[in-house]
């Protein structure tokens, strides 16, 4: 019979897989090493059960331990596995940017999860890598894994991951292209492959918000480059030990907005449902297509399922909240389609001052227009009513109609949008969209900066 003992031997040896749609600009073949068939659904399984046995083997990790892991959710979901097979405790702490459905699966495997803010400096209390080692120092027979230091890390892809791309290419790969986090994937196959063939180009792909593209190029660690991002698993704001920049040919970075709409063009093009990594990948890969001849051989890896993402990169809400979902702006009503049907805020002439404020601050808004009996016929904002206050401190007690200033543009239903944005200027900050039947909608300058893509 041919069978597992446990659910950990059923890691590795996961398919290469040829993509063809997506990566129809480039000259070379492209295949993709697709990790989502580990158990865990990510590569991480790889490293989890290497570090934890090489924990057990020099004694960092005892029997009836708790494992403690700063986490983007893929590498607790390994280390659980591993736990639940060989009877740990795990606590995973993760940075809230991270999707719900990572968080959610990690408790559905017994990890207690905690959860940290991201925009913070790594050496802030609060972030994930302080609050991890914090609590390994204080919860009794515990080991903190520390995936970014621990070099078992790279070990585990220089023993299994590198070894299984090369004979899957038959020794023909010529370029490895990866997103880099921990490093640990990165730097375990391209120490393996260019051991093999030192004349293998290996390329990371990173983040805008993260530091490895101009510390690879320049030396320079510049905190400037650190800002928060969207994409998750890839890219860093400090230099993790498993980084060997040595062995790395070159970076690319891509945005978190080509990223997510890679993500789900992977899915719609090649029926291969992965994660927010990969589309990071694929977008990096067709802006390198320069450096592959014909005769090359690809491998891009994609490190875990589009399954922990279905509320965010496959959810058109979210996407069209952050402007990724590429979507045909060309009208008034395009730009306001997702609130058009929100009542339009007014304030009447002989109203005050204190409540054109009011009705501000209760509904987040910067721009009223100002109506009479006869229709519209004033305008206020809150920077003239700001510059009202400073010179009469009074002016709350004022009617409108003594501060207002001239009524909103108004156009039709079908206006273009490059109509619309020619009527804003430094007197008018607001344009009315007569939906017809007596109603109107309000577009602002925010509204038509959402719409560019």
């Amino acid at each position: 019979m041919d069978f597992s003992k446990n659910i950990l031997e059923t890691i590795g040896n996961t398919p290469l897989v040829k993509l063809n749609k997506i990566v129809a600009e480039i000259d070379a073949l492209v295949l993709a090493k697709v990790e989502t068939f580990n158990p865990g659904n990510s590569v991480k399984d790889r490293m989890a059960v290497k570090m934890i046995e090489d924990a057990e083997a020099d004694g960092r990790l005892k029997p009836g331990g708790t494992i403690i892991e700063g986490t983007s959710g893929n590498t607790g979901m390994g280390l659980a596995l591993v736990a639940i097979i060989k009877g740990y405790k795990l606590i995973c702490v993760i940075s809230d940017k991270q999707s719900k459905e990572k968080m959610d699966i990690l408790r559905a495997v017994g990890a207690k999860v905690v959860v940290c803010p991201t925009d913070v400096e790594p050496t802030d209390p609060r972030s994930y890598y302080s609050v991890s080692k914090r609590l390994a120092e204080e919860t009794p027979n515990s080991w903190y894994v520390n995936q970014y230091d621990n070099l078992s890390n790279s070990l585990a892809h220089y023993e299994q991951t590198g070894p299984e791309i090369w004979k899957q290419t038959d020794g023909k790969i010529t370029h490895f292209v990866v997103g880099v986090g921990t490093g640990g994937t990165i730097s375990g196959v391209g120490k393996y492959l260019k051991e093999k063939n030192p004349n293998i180009k290996i390329w990371g792909i990173d983040t805008y918000g993260s530091v490895f593209k101009k510390y690879h190029e320049t030396g320079v660690f510049d905190e400037n480059e650190i800002y928060s991002y969207i994409t998750e698993g890839i890219g860093e704001d400090i230099l993790p030990k498993n980084v060997d920049f040595s062995l790395i040919d070159g970076f690319t970075k891509v945005t978190d907005k080509d990223a997510a709409v890679y993500t789900r063009k992977i899915a719609m093009e090649e029926a291969i449902f992965v994660g927010n990594s990969a589309g990071a990948c694929i977008k990096g890969l067709l802006q390198l297509k320069e450096h592959f001849k014909p005769e090359d051989v690809v491998v891009v890896l994609f490190h875990d399922s589009g399954s922990r993402y279905v509320g965010k990169m496959f959810n058109d809400d979210w996407m069209r909240e952050r402007g990724f979902l590429e979507e045909n702006v060309t009208k008034a009503e395009d730009v306001i389609k997702d609130h058009i049907d929100k009542e339009l805020i007014v304030v009447r002439t002989e109203e005050l001052v204190s409540h054109a404020i009011e009705r501000m601050r209760k509904y987040k808004i910067s721009q009223i227009p100002v109506v009479d009996i006869n229709g519209f016929v004033g305008s206020v904002d809150e920077t003239d009513l700001f510059r009202s206050y400073v010179a009469d401190k009074n002016v709350a007690e004022k009617p409108i109609k003594e501060v207002m200033g001239k009524p909103f543009p108004i156009v039709k239903l079908g206006t273009t949008i490059e109509e619309v944005s020619k009527l804003f200027t430094k007197e008018n900050d607001a344009v009315l969209v007569d939906l017809g039947n007596g109603k109107h909608h309000i577009i602002t300058k925010y509204d038509i900066i959402g719409s560019i893509k």
